[in-house]
């Protein structure tokens, strides 16, 4: 007898097709992500592709009886999807880029959260299949989800740092924990009657877990902490994917985790340290071992800083997140195309980590319509170095320290940085002799060629401006 070929039907065809459809809208747009100048284009493939999904499961999805989705379901998705589509457009409309890092943050948070609900909600589901794909990302989920919101209020100035070695005997313990609950549960050692005590207890540790990973993790190793959330983000996403048997979600999941790690460890590599301590090294609240003064400053006033600058044929910009505190961007862009129109060639220096979070400063300068042929990474800029002009550090700290490099009892020793001091000359844009994350000296500030220009970085580019206009 031969067997019966049962072909699906035409909605689970188109859909599944959709569904393949909007996977590949969000390759094309992470592909236009890779460069500011298609990154808004990139944008709107991804969001086609998240709309392409949505549209094709509200009217194509099937369940087992031929069903559609029930219009009363239908319509409460609708609604929820218009109100925070409204508010997502509100909050980024009027948050600021200094408060961008903060918003990452919280948009990781949701994500988690949203992943997680879906694992808490599908584990008692009796047609899922998969007991520890759904644990993986009811664990991932809410570690990314409350390690995201402690990060947030970081960032806000509203949580302060825990820096203690009990937290990392701590999590090393909490970690075992949650694997023996894990195996535990997924294995079918528990009972059914203690299961749920169990799911709600892996939930409370995965939560608390998330807070403690990212307590003890100083300011300067935040860029490092929010990629690696917003990798948690994509795998916990891709595992809710997995659940649902949803090749969009499966994929877009796959991509954020993906490029969320990979950026993770461009990240670290980029300060000269492993992920492992960045995790329970507390880079950003310890003292360094040889913190000294190395001489005295010499200070400069805007009108000698206009006619240094305005007279060389090289200066470079490195920004830091001074700058963006102070909302000096757009009065940094007007100086540089001032010093462009006088003859001067004017790049910006940018390190991999200025800022807090990837790409900080990059998109900061974007908004001050600054070209994106001017912004130079720190390894194709060190090299030129020793031929330019000026050196303008505006809020950068930790970068462009020389203790990376000629200090070995420094906890930043060894971490690139750019190399400011080899210029000709550098002028420091700071409000005081504050020491940044990293909480040690920077020998910089007290060599023979460097100057400080002391004040709030707006207003003294602003005199600066000024200056060089009447030159």
């Amino acid at each position: 007898m031969l067997p019966i070929l049962i072909l699906p039907s035409t909605e689970v065809v188109v859909l599944e097709f959709s569904y393949m459809l909007a996977a590949l809208f969000f390759v094309v747009g992470l592909r236009f992500l890779s460069h500011p100048d298609t990154a808004r284009k990139g944008n709107l493939w991804a969001a086609a592709g998240m709309l392409l999904a949505i549209a094709a499961t509200l009217l194509l999805y099937r369940d087992g009886a031929g069903a559609g989705i029930p219009l009363l379901n239908a319509l409460v998705i609708l609604i929820t999807i218009a109100f925070a589509g409204a508010a997502g457009a509100i909050i980024a409309r009027k948050v600021k880029m200094t408060a961008m890092p903060q918003l990452v943050s919280f948009f990781n948070a949701t994500g988690g959260g949203a992943s997680a609900l879906v694992a808490l909600m599908e584990f008692s589901n009796p047609g899922n299949e998969s007991t520890l794909v759904t644990m993986i990302g009811l664990v991932i989920g809410s570690i990314a989800f409350s390690g995201s919101l402690i990060a947030y209020g970081k960032l806000d100035g509203k949580v302060g740092d825990i820096f203690s070695p009990f937290m990392t005997y701590l999590n090393i313990l909490m970690l075992a924990v949650i694997i023996f609950m894990v195996v535990f549960v997924s294995t079918g050692m528990a009972s059914p009657e203690i299961m749920p005590y169990l799911i709600y207890a892996l939930l409370a540790v995965s939560l608390l877990h998330g807070y403690t990973i990212v307590m003890p993790i100083g300011g300067a190793d935040m860029p490092v902490v929010i990629s690696l959330l917003n990798s948690f983000t994509g795998i916990a996403a891709a595992m809710a994917g997995f659940i649902y048997n949803n090749q969009a979600m499966i994929l877009g999941g796959i991509f954020v985790g993906a490029a969320g790690t990979i950026l993770t460890l461009l990240m670290c590599r980029a300060m000269n340290r492993s992920l492992f301590n960045v995790l329970i090294g507390s880079f950003g609240g310890q003292k360094a071992g040889a913190d000294r003064e190395a001489g005295t400053i010499k200070e400069v006033n805007a009108s000698d800083a206009a006619i240094l600058i305005s007279y060389s044929k090289k200066v470079v910009i490195i920004p830091g997140y001074g700058l963006a505190v102070a909302h000096a961007q757009h009065i940094c862009s007007e100086l540089e195309e001032l010093l462009e129109e006088k003859g001067v060639d004017v790049k910006y220096a940018i390190h991999p980590v200025a800022g807090r979070m990837p790409g900080h400063m990059n998109v900061l300068l974007a908004e001050a319509e600054v070209s994106y042929d001017k912004l130079v990474e720190m390894d194709e800029i060190n090299p030129d170095m020793p031929n330019v002009d000026v050196v303008l550090v505006i809020g950068a700290n930790d970068v462009v320290n020389p203790a990376a490099i000629d200090d070995p009892s420094s906890p930043i020793y060894g971490m690139p940085i750019i190399k400011a001091h080899e210029a000709k000359n550098v002028i420091v844009l700071k409000r005081g002799m504050g020491k940044g994350y990293a909480a040690i000296e920077n020998h910089l500030f007290y060599q023979d060629h460097t100057r400080m220009l002391f004040g709030n970085a707006k207003d003294t580019l602003q005199k600066l401006v000024m200056e060089a206009k009447n030159l």
